[in-house]
């Protein structure tokens, strides 16, 4: 027993020393690490979190793109292992708080920054002043084929249909369970699990017929797809809003002004153009942040 308690003693230490060791070496390259979700547009704000922060103090920004989705990133910075990410005020308030979705963007804003102050020590940074809420997608010829412009009128097509959406929408609490109850979808298989990177193509190729994507994806119009309308207004709102550490505000109080300018700084088509950019015209993304700055004054 006693070899055995000392072993575990030595685990434990070992554990506790690495993740040590990894902060240390993160902040070698870095005062502040941010992080962002897996898909074109987190790269996008991702990137602007961090040129803002360089260009507005003298702290060096180490970024962690693509780290993974929202409770990847959320875990990351409850243990410290980054200091800021974007993320959305619907997905926080239903996916990591599990409330019942509201409609009212202010309310939902209020009760997410008074609980995530509360329960996690994270300060809700100001919108960025759009909101990205999940889009469900058809071909435009399917839309135009049988006359569809909202969810409820696709009903009766869906078993005839197959899904294709990214795990994280299959499981979140507002995803789509709830989808599948408020509508009365039934797919003619259970819907496909797929990369986040591959769903438009999957569409396009015809081996699905209804993705999950995002409002803002600059993919939409340019691939001549068609978002269907949430005429129940099943989604809550989902503002883009940066997730700060308090410690991390409290250490570097110059931080809360350089990020709190960008409130307010993005409308739905300036950031849809943003993704185009990245994905349609394929440039690079510092180089499209560093030219939506100057436009913007920053």
């Amino acid at each position: 027993m006693k070899r055995f308690f000392v072993l575990s003693l030595v685990i434990f230490l070992l554990i506790i020393g690495a993740a040590s060791c990894d902060r240390n070496l993160n902040n070698s390259a870095g005062d502040i690490i941010i992080a962002s979700k897996d898909f074109t547009e987190q790269d996008i704000l991702g990137e602007l979190l961090a040129q803002q922060i360089e260009a507005k103090t003298n702290l060096k920004v180490a970024r962690r793109p693509r780290l993974g989705g929202s409770f990847v990133c959320h875990n990351a910075i409850l243990v410290g292992k980054i200091d800021a990410y974007i993320e959305y005020t619907g997905t926080a308030f239903t996916g990591i708080l599990k409330q019942k979705s509201l409609n009212d963007p202010k309310a939902v804003y209020e009760k997410l920054k008074q609980a995530y102050a509360q329960q996690f020590n994270l300060e809700v940074m100001p919108s960025l002043g759009f909101e990205n809420t999940f889009a469900m997608i058809i071909r435009g010829e399917d839309a135009n084929r049988y006359n569809l412009q909202s969810l409820s009128q696709a009903t009766q097509y869906t078993p005839q249909w197959r899904g294709g959406f990214g795990y994280e929408f299959l499981e979140r609490e507002d995803g789509f369970p709830g989808l599948a109850k408020t509508y009365g979808f039934r797919f003619a298989k259970p819907p496909q699990i797929m990369d986040l990177g591959l769903i438009y193509r999957a569409l396009l190729q015809k081996q699905v017929d209804m993705i999950a994507g995002n409002s803002t994806d600059g993919q939409i119009s340019r691939l001549g797809l068609v978002v269907l309308k949430d005429d129940k207004h099943y989604f809550p709102p989902y503002e883009a809003t940066p997730i700060v550490r308090q410690a991390t505000l409290e250490k570097y109080p110059e931080l809360r002004k350089a990020i709190a300018q960008l409130s307010g700084k993005i409308s739905a088509d300036e950031m849809r153009q943003l993704n185009y950019l990245a994905e349609g015209e394929l440039r690079d993304i510092k180089d499209i942040v560093q030219k939506f700055r100057q436009s913007k004054g920053l």
